[in-house]
């Protein structure tokens, strides 16, 4: 088991790693909107999706993958009504690669900002 750790993407707020991989999966913990050095982009839904979906591929280029070897994400919204705005930066990022995806909404969010996002990845 790796940890992994990048200054690309902001440190870690608590007890836990940005990522870890086992054997040949990366499981990110998941990101909020922090730029790397830690302030809060406290945006739109759109400007804080952005960022996570930085700070994800940050951690992820860190393993030695792309986004295209995501294989899950979760997606936590702070308000199902942003699930449109949310997809479209998503889908932008991901282009034609579509990774199996849940999406909930949740009552509160760490910092109180409007999306987090994890991820599964396969590194090859």
């Amino acid at each position: 088991m790796n940890t992994i750790q990048t200054p690309a993407a902001p440190a870690a707020i608590g007890p836990y790693a940005q990522g870890v991989v086992v054997g040949n999966i990366l499981y990110t913990s998941g990101q909020i909107a922090l730029r790397p050095d830690g302030t809060l982009n406290d945006g739109d839904i759109v400007t804080q999706t952005k960022q996570v979906l930085s700070n994800l591929q940050a951690i992820i280029e860190a393993a030695g993958g792309n986004l295209q070897q995501v294989v899950k994400t979760t997606v936590f919204l702070k308000n199902l009504d942003d699930f449109v705005a949310m997809n479209q930066v998503y889908a932008e990022a991901f282009g034609t690669h579509t990774p199996a995806r849940s999406t909930v909404q949740v009552a509160k969010l760490p910092r109180d900002v409007l999306v987090e996002i994890e991820a599964i990845v396969a590194i090859s």
